[in-house]
């Protein structure tokens, strides 16, 4: 019998991981990013970094997906927020991360579900119909996590914190990877 390391392949370039998204459905994407097995070195020109918070690095950009390195500095965390409609699955490459995830109930109060602890190698899921949800990098160090969203996430709705609801938020890249030789 087969164990399920041999059903899969080992994606260890960012070329086989783009190829391998832009070539199957979204049906195989936690499979997909499941099996990433790529070395640090891999994402070092795709990282940008910011004590402001942390920083969204574009390394693909296509109709069907959208591919983002997330670089974090200790303790910085996402503010609560949904996904614009879209799937996202979340594999950590390097740190400890809290996600919390919430619902809005009947009266348009954030109740927390369930609270995660991710480490390098685990893959998280999340869409909207799960709830909202924030990421928090628990390490004592920088962190980087790589986001896929199935289709791209243009806006989103994100927990304003002082005016205690929900705002309309587009969402942008600090940095652009541009690697055409890489991946041609």
């Amino acid at each position: 019998m087969n164990s399920p390391q041999e059903n899969h392949t080992s994606y260890q370039s960012l070329e086989g991981l783009v190829n391998a998204l832009s070539n199957e459905e979204k049906s195989k994407y936690t499979d997909i990013i499941r099996s990433i097995n790529l070395p640090l070195s891999a994402f070092e020109n795709c990282c940008s970094w910011s004590d402001k918070g942390y920083t969204r690095n574009c390394i693909r950009d296509t109709d069907k997906f959208e591919l983002i390195l997330l670089c974090w500095e200790k303790g910085q965390v996402t503010p609560i927020h949904d996904h614009g409609g879209e799937e996202c699955w979340v594999h950590i490459i390097q740190g400890k991360f809290r996600e919390t995830v919430y619902n809005v109930d009947d009266l348009g109060e954030l109740n927390v579900v369930k609270t995660n602890i991710s480490n390098t190698g685990d893959v998280t899921y999340m869409s909207d119909f799960m709830g909202c949800h924030s990421l928090e990098n628990l390490s004592d160090a920088r962190s980087l996590s790589l986001h896929l969203y199935a289709k791209p996430i243009r806006n989103c709705n994100a927990f304003d914190d002082d005016l205690g609801e929900f705002v309309h938020k587009d969402l942008t890249y600090n940095t652009v990877f541009e690697f055409e030789d890489e991946l041609t």
